[in-house]
């Protein structure tokens, strides 16, 4: 007996998927389809499912769900059952089966979804808007301008992912009215709320326009030939998208001119400003990363701090929190936040019996940055060119512990991970989804706290800083 279930997204699914675990449907008794695979109405009618039972669907992992939203989006038309396969062992006895790289369904299901990320970066970065301007015919004095403007995109992806990318569009571009379309799937963003709709052939999206002009000028002047590899270039850039990308029309000229343009930055010195991402190493786990790290020289901070200040806690930590960078007592020992902004975090983690053990705690930036007055090594806070360099070792951090929460103490980690429009006076103790974690708080910097002179102030600031360190416990 077969029971055949027609789905087109995650939400579908996931109900679907619910309840044949709620009445013991096993996945070799169940066929799903979407698209052009739907069931013909000519085959066999599917049997009735089994009625619903008393019990109720077991709980999965959070990793397993997270994994899924991005298969879902994959184009292999066995992505369903593979997924309801795995869920059914998950369900039935295999509980830490996603911790086994080598299982044929996980090896697959992981592989989809580095495709899926790696095709929602890809239209992050291939995403080219052209302004359109409603007709003359529909303006009247009582409309602003801007409600007439609209900017459209059309780009092709290899999945359907964009639900998945929607999301970050909508916070870069959010004083913007927008469009993008896919073959498959569009969506539009009118400043307050994201609307999908069905896809359109390229024949929809708007002809060449300034901006296209504007985009080319600046392609233009950050275009480093020192750093160019066609090849590469090609498999990050593939050709298909060239014809959505104006900055590839000047690609051939900006190559044949390459050797001539090296010659000059070399002799001004310009242009091969390094970052950690050139230190680091091809195991990406913790271990190999802080030892790497050691060897940083990305930018001139190593050269008057004692000694390179990583992360540390455990690699399978569900919340990461994130400071500025180290301080004296740091510098000198060697450890993240066991100074006096360390002893006020432990007395925040303990008031909430958070094992300090248990989390991640690291820095934006990893050697001490200060000025010297008299014997004393005061903080000095770390420029955008110390930041960028060092941000990789964050980003790869993140990666290796892939957390259910970050929590970022102050500006600095605010600004790196939210973006630098993001201000933690405005926003603080907001949880928001990033491109580094479904769950990303900012708070105030503990340091901040204790320099604080106002009794009052600091009393209140304290205790929003721990409020805001309980969000990470709400899972």
């Amino acid at each position: 007996m077969t029971f055949f279930l027609h789905v087109e997204t995650f939400t579908q699914w996931r109900q679907e998927a619910r309840a044949l675990l709620v009445r013991g449907v096993a996945p070799s008794e169940v066929h799903f389809s979407s698209g052009a695979d739907q069931p013909s109405l000519f085959d066999a009618a599917a049997p009735e499912m089994p009625a619903k039972s008393n019990e109720v669907a077991p709980t999965v992992p959070s990793a397993f769900l997270e994994m899924a939203k991005h298969v879902a989006c994959h184009r292999d038309a066995n992505r369903w059952e593979l997924l309801y396969r795995t869920l059914w062992r998950l369900t039935h006895g295999q509980r830490h089966l996603l911790e086994m790289s080598t299982d044929e369904d996980v090896f697959a299901l992981n592989q989809m979804k580095k495709a899926v990320t790696r095709d929602v970066h890809k239209m992050k970065a291939f995403v080219r808007f052209r302004k359109v301007v409603a007709s003359s015919d529909l303006q009247d004095t009582q409309t602003q301008p801007e409600a007439l403007t609209n900017y459209i995109a059309w780009h092709r992806p290899d999945h359907r992912i964009v639900s998945l990318a929607a999301p970050f569009f909508a916070r870069r571009f959010k004083a913007m009215n927008w469009t993008i379309l896919t073959p498959d799937e569009s969506v539009s963003w009118d400043q307050l709320e994201l609307k999908y709709g069905p896809g359109v052939p390229v024949s929809e999206a708007p002809d060449a326009d300034s901006l296209e002009d504007l985009w080319k000028t600046y392609y233009a002047s950050i275009f480093n030939p020192a750093r160019v590899k066609v090849a590469m270039m090609k498999r990050e850039m593939p050709v298909r998208h060239w014809a959505t990308l104006p900055e590839t029309d000047l690609i051939p000229d900006l190559l044949q001119q390459a050797s001539t343009r090296v010659s000059e930055m070399i002799a001004k010195n310009e242009g091969f400003a390094e970052t950690a991402a050139h230190y680091m190493p091809t195991d990406g786990s913790l271990d190999s990363l802080r030892s790497a790290a050691r060897h940083c020289r990305a930018c001139d901070l190593h050269q008057c701090a004692t000694q390179m200040v990583f992360g540390e806690g455990t690699p399978s930590a569900r919340i990461v929190i994130v400071g500025e960078q180290p301080g004296d007592r740091e510098d000198i020992e060697g450890r993240p936040f066991v100074g006096p902004a360390g002893q006020l975090l432990d007395e925040a983690l303990q008031t909430l019996r958070i094992d300090r053990n248990e989390v991640y705690i690291t820095n934006v930036v990893k050697h001490f940055k200060f000025t010297e007055r008299g014997k004393q090594r005061l903080h000095k806070k770390p420029n955008s060119r110390e930041i960028f360099a060092c941000r990789p070792w964050l980003e790869a951090e993140i990666a290796a512990i892939r957390p259910d929460t970050i929590l970022c103490l102050g500006a600095t980690p605010a600004s790196a991970l939210f973006g630098r429009d993001f201000r933690v006076t405005q926003r603080r103790g907001e949880v928001i989804a990033t491109d580094w974690c479904p769950r990303t708080i900012a708070t105030w910097h503990p340091a901040a706290i204790l320099r604080m002179p106002n009794p009052d102030r600091r009393a209140q600031k304290h205790q929003q800083f721990i409020a805001d360190l309980a969000l990470t416990l709400d899972q």
